[in-house]
């Protein structure tokens, strides 16, 4: 007996149902994108490796997935006992599959740079890749939805884009969600402070992993990295910060008094805060939160987060302010910043609060019943004149009894069945079914055509 067959953990097959719902998300992703006035591009599945390692921490290049090279490699390399993962990869593996869409973007920019017309607006809609332990909300292979606005400095960007958060979920009727907000240069100035000021990397990837293992182990594996006890209990601000945005703003100003990066990112924060004072918020809700890191080495300034309230299922989209991603391949002084739509986890809120809208069945509005090939070869003209009318028509392929024709009808959710006999073709007209309402009735083609309304 052949062995059933299987597909890789982390990753799902998607049934005409599931593809219904989720075509729905993207059409309004894309709407929302392209009415803030960004433009599509596409990049490949795969990057060569030294394009992606580096730039997400050593965390995260631990979860790239390499491909390994063709041919036989072994053979033209020496390996030993003493041999280690990292010494030979760069010997078996020149490419791989991309983490995020955020790296291929800012190398797109700089090969492409002298055809882009900087301020750059891109959207992007692909699946990426990462090697993670697979669990609710967390997949292998996964949907990005990119917005990013590359070649200005300006603050007005970071508004842009919490305003298109806010536009894309109140048109999910996704009501009750948070934004948080934080700033690469508070968390600099935070290690400044506390006399920590080369840690910034071991403290924002403890950071990132709060509401995953909480405050005490947190600090255990700050300790591990080496970081002073005295130092860890001034990061206690961190954990304990409440009060309104305003309120926390103060206290940072007061914290980080001696730290110039760590002001200009609260003035920064506090920019953002006071211009939606001025402009109306639909549902978002605006949050500080300085425990806030995102863990990828590449942010410098803004960092954003979003989280649906009713459901525990991690952040639902997140970005931030990078200024020295296209450094990295040879193209200083381009600041950027750009949010991603978690599209698989946003699909399963949607899906668990019952927020999808009615969706038909099937693509099917008209099926033509089969009842022999001369009756097929009449109705499939019929057929062709519906499609160039954009009604999503078909034929059913044999002439099978009709019981079972209009069993497949029905279990597809079409909504007309169009019967067409000798009867039907003597006298020019159509008996059609309507499957929702049970009704039938007989008509000539043109007033079946009037019937069919757009749905």
């Amino acid at each position: 007996m052949a062995k059933t067959p299987t597909i890789p953990k982390g990753t799902r097959d998607f049934s005409p149902s599931d593809m219904r719902k989720r075509n729905y998300v993207f059409q309004i992703l894309k709407q929302a994108f392209e009415k803030y006035g960004f433009d599509q591009i596409e990049t490949p599945a795969m990057e060569n490796l030294d394009t992606l390692t580096g730039k997400y921490g050593d965390e995260g290049d631990k979860l790239i997935f390499k491909i390994l090279n063709s041919g036989d490699f072994l053979s033209d390399t020496q390996y030993n006992a003493n041999s280690t993962y990292r010494s030979i990869v760069s010997d078996i593996s020149k490419k791989a599959l991309r983490y995020d869409l955020t790296v291929p973007f800012a190398r797109y920019v700089v090969q492409n740079r002298n055809d882009i017309t900087f301020p750059f607006r891109r959207y992007q809609i692909q699946n990426v890749w990462r090697a993670d332990r697979p669990q609710k909300g967390r997949y292998r292979e996964f949907f990005q939805c990119d917005a990013d606005i590359i070649g200005t400095e300006s603050l007005i960007s970071e508004l842009e884009l919490i305003q298109l958060y806010d536009d894309v979920f109140d048109t999910l009727k996704l009501n009750d969600f948070s934004i948080k907000l934080n700033n690469r240069k508070v968390l600099s100035g935070i290690a400044e402070v506390i006399g920590e000021r080369d840690r910034l990397i071991d403290i924002t990837i403890a950071l990132d992993k709060l509401d995953k293992i909480g405050q005490e182990k947190v600090k255990q594996e700050l300790m591990t990295k080496g970081l002073s006890e005295q130092s860890i209990n001034k990061l206690d601000l961190l954990f304990t910060l409440n009060g309104t945005s305003d309120e926390k703003l103060n206290t940072l100003k007061q914290f980080l008094t001696n730290s110039e990066i760590g002001l200009k990112g609260v003035d920064e924060l506090a920019f953002i805060i006071n211009s939606f004072k001025k402009i109306n918020l639909k549902a978002a809700k605006l949050e500080i939160d300085v425990t806030l890191a995102r863990g990828l080495d590449y942010y410098t300034g803004a960092i954003i987060e979003v989280v649906a309230n009713q459901v525990k299922i991690g952040s639902i989209g997140g970005g931030g302010r990078y200024d020295n991603l296209t450094g990295v391949f040879g193209l200083d002084n381009m600041s950027g910043v750009g949010v991603s739509f978690g599209f698989d986890r946003i699909c399963l809120v949607l899906n668990e609060l019952n927020l999808f809208p009615e969706i038909s069945k099937s693509n099917t509005r008209v099926l033509f019943a089969n009842f022999g090939s001369a009756e097929a070869l009449y109705a499939y003209n019929l057929l062709n004149i519906l499609r160039d009318k954009g009604v999503n028509s078909e034929i059913y392929p044999s002439s099978d009894k009709l019981k079972k024709q209009m069993q497949y009808a029905d279990r597809k959710g079409v909504e007309f069945v169009v019967l067409i006999g000798d009867n039907e073709i003597k006298e020019n007209i159509l008996t059609v079914k309507n499957m929702f309402d049970g009704s039938q009735k007989n008509m000539t083609f043109e007033d079946f055509i009037l019937t069919l309304k757009p749905n």
